[in-house]
């Protein structure tokens, strides 16, 4: 698809995915909705695709949904003939936009890599969750503001916070609403490292491309599956077992006699195995979405 609220571009084997309404401040609307879709779909599509960068154009990362609709923006049409089909359905309730991209980032087969340049406030934070890692600006601010609006935390949300930052921190900034400086993401856990400004990117790209020249497609795609479903793990002996079944399919597999006869030989890697392809049946499988716009 032409895409006209994003930007997707493929260099040095790096999707750069940019939320591109830069005098909206990168509000986000249906039509951005859709194009992220996309865009992952594409980049897990794409073997040349070692890693995503996801980042926003101008000042701001997203700085939440588009509000021009007033005070019925939040509200959702009932099933009924030009309403939502079954499959835009949750438990009869329409399902909420901001997290048909948070589980579709979620299943991403390579990892992602948050830039976030600018204001990151109610689905423009809560969006970056599922990414693996978010690296922030300096001037960068975020704001889970969902109660100051009237509403409930999105994008599957009171799921990934609480397991990133842990329960009181993600409770004191829900409830709160307030929105706060980078240097309090840090601390809190949301983001790793705070760059200035014209670094956060050079820094974005350098982390995606110390993947894309040292690591095996496969097991990076194996390990993001294993550490995301590992977070909801019943005990370590669930770990346990599903380490053990991926260790048996990849360990006789050419990735690893690569890896190993590189390392012994003293020379980069050249792993020839594809996501594609390759991705072996252990690998634990996260429910295909049938949302598209």
């Amino acid at each position: 698809m032409a895409f006209t609220e994003i930007g997707y571009e493929v260099s040095d084997r790096v999707a750069t995915v940019t939320l591109r309404r830069p005098e909206r401040l990168n509000a986000f609307t249906l039509t951005m909705r859709a194009e992220l879709i996309e865009a992952f779909d594409l980049a897990d599509a794409d073997d040349d695709v070692r890693a995503v960068v996801v980042t926003g154009a101008g000042r701001a990362f997203c700085a939440g949904a588009d509000l021009s609709g007033g005070g019925d923006t939040f509200a959702r049409p009932a099933h009924q003939d030009g309403g939502p089909q079954e499959r835009d359905l949750v438990d009869g309730a329409p399902r909420d936009g901001g997290g048909t991209v948070a589980l579709r980032i979620a299943r991403s087969l390579k990892p992602v890599i948050g830039a976030i340049n600018g204001a990151a406030v109610g689905v423009g934070v809560t969006m970056t969750l599922p990414m693996d890692v978010r690296l922030a600006s300096d001037t960068a601010r975020f704001g889970f503001v969902f109660a100051r609006r009237g509403i409930v935390t999105e994008a599957a949300s009171s799921w990934f916070l609480p397991r990133i930052v842990g329960i009181a921190q993600a409770m004191e900034w829900a409830a709160t609403g307030r929105v706060f400086p980078a240097s309090e993401a840090l601390e809190g856990r949301l983001v790793s490292r705070v760059y200035p400004a014209d670094e956060l990117l050079p820094a974005a790209y350098a982390l995606a491309g110390e993947i894309a020249a040292n690591t095996s497609a496969v097991s990076v795609a194996a390990v993001r599956r294993l550490m995301w479903s590992g977070l909801s793990a019943a005990s370590p002996w669930e770990a346990h077992a599903a380490d053990s079944r991926l260790m048996t399919e990849l360990g006789g597999a050419p990735d690893a006699a690569e890896g190993v006869s590189a390392f012994l030989e003293k020379r980069p890697a050249r792993f020839p195995m594809t996501v594609s392809r390759d991705l072996p049946p252990g690998v634990p499988s996260w429910p295909d979405d049938p949302y598209r716009v």
